[in-house]
């Protein structure tokens, strides 16, 4: 099994870092994806993956640094030359999302026109996605792997459900936060996972700032809870991901946060003190997430 960080930011347009999507190929070839925010698609061209052969999308919730890339990734497998539908998984409200986008939504022209060659309409089929929406629980089962989602607690259901998510596969576990305060349900979806890849998204003083700001979500996992957690998981290996720019040194990246992080502190030294936060509770192997990085279970 090989797992590609495809995009490891947040919700600012970043420089270093694509926003979140996660690639699972398995050694049968067969392609799971894990949210596609902007760049996923882009990422997997990079890492030499054709979208074409990625048939699951799985999108943790309806943030849009979390799913604002599915359009391109939709459109781009089609003119990949894709054969058949994609199938896509999320939370209450992905069929509306998703029902917008193509040949009746705001790509309608775009599909008109390229529909009208006889190549792309022999493959129109891959612009008209497979949408289920979910429920925690078992959300897809086939001889090859089982994925389990929870709730977790990032935002009020009433606006969107936000889920956790556990693969299981070719005799490993693979377990991803999508956003979350720390909460019981994820510690379960982790439970003696031999990966957890989850958000670690502020610093604890960034959090904190943001918590008095008023300005954005600020329901967050901390680096000395994300410790706390993957100890009490009892996970084999833990990657942190989905940094919110607090490393940054754009100048451009320092103007626009400036209303919801305390910019002088930002920089690459932070990355340091993350580490240190979450070895205070976590004393297993560790890595701090960025663009394409693989790992191999």
């Amino acid at each position: 099994m090989r797992i590609l960080l495809l995009g490891t930011g947040a919700a600012l347009a970043d420089p270093d870092r694509a926003q979140s999507s996660i690639l699972v190929t398995l050694d049968n070839g067969r392609n799971y994806l894990f949210d596609c925010g902007e760049g996923a698609t882009r990422q997997m061209v990079k890492a030499n993956v054709n979208p074409a052969d990625v048939d699951w999308v799985f999108l943790s919730h309806l943030h849009y640094d979390h799913i604002c890339g599915l359009p391109f990734f939709v459109l781009s497998s089609w003119v990949y030359n894709r054969v058949g539908a994609p199938r896509v998984f999320g939370p209450t409200g992905t069929k509306h999302y998703v029902n917008h986008l193509f040949e009746d939504g705001a790509f309608r022209v775009d599909l008109q026109a390229r529909a009208a060659y006889e190549v792309r309409q022999r493959n129109i089929e891959a612009v008209r996605p497979v949408v289920t929406e979910i429920s925690p629980g078992v959300m897809y089962q086939d001889e090859h792997v089982k994925i389990s989602v929870d709730w977790v607690d990032h935002i009020p259901h009433d606006i969107c459900e936000c889920f956790g998510i556990r693969l299981e596969a070719e005799g490993k576990v693979v377990a991803f936060s999508g956003d979350t305060k720390p909460c019981d349900a994820m510690v379960r979806l982790a439970d003696n996972a031999d990966l957890l890849i989850h958000e670690c998204t502020f610093p604890e003083t960034f959090l904190a700032h943001r918590a008095k700001s008023g300005v954005g979500i600020y329901a967050h996992t901390s680096p000395t809870e994300l410790g706390k957690l993957a100890s009490r998981a009892n996970v084999k290996s833990l990657v942190a991901t989905h940094f919110g720019h607090f490393e940054s040194t754009s100048p451009v990246i320092k103007r626009a946060a400036g209303n919801h992080l305390p910019v002088d502190l930002m920089g690459p030294h932070m990355l340091e003190e993350v580490s240190t936060d979450i070895r205070k509770h976590y004393p297993g192997p560790l890595r701090l997430a960025h663009d394409l990085m693989r790992i191999d279970l």
